[in-house]
């Protein structure tokens, strides 16, 4: 991880995140967990499909020394590019979800912020339903 002096505000990165999927999709944080109230998720509209889940947890639940509470931001992600991922500093095997098609972001500043919305968008689409092609000849 990169030096402490590059660590954004807490909250900030998370902040950011909302605002970018209500001006983007128009899409608001559902919070569905009373004990957990920091934890939050976006879904499609069209089919109700999570594409990301926003929480803030202890370092340690992703393999960091320490206990304290950090944001992350859990998205769906193909594969081959997860692999790639998760060679960087500030990805890790996704917590909490399935780790096939999911990675956790960190949410500290160690991932810009392009990145990180490049992969809420392409979240998004990979749950997105299939519009199928009408097969009909003429």
């Amino acid at each position: 991880m990169k030096e402490e002096n590059t660590k954004v505000q807490s909250g900030a990165f998370r902040k950011d995140v909302f605002k970018y999927a209500l001006q983007t999709n128009g899409h608001e944080p559902e919070y569905l967990w009373n004990k957990s109230p920091n934890f939050a998720i976006f879904r499609c509209p069209q089919n109700k499909k999570w594409y990301a889940a926003i929480m803030d947890i202890t370092q340690d639940k992703i393999g960091l020394d320490g206990t304290n509470k950090i944001d992350v931001l859990n998205v769906k992600c193909e594969k081959e590019l997860l692999e790639l991922l998760l060679m960087q500093n500030g990805f890790f095997p996704a917590y909490h979800m399935n780790r096939d098609n999911w990675i956790t972001v960190l949410l500290d500043g160690s991932i810009d912020k392009t990145t990180i919305f490049s992969l809420l968008d392409m979240s998004l689409e990979l749950v997105m339903p299939k519009i199928k092609k009408n097969k009909k000849h003429n």
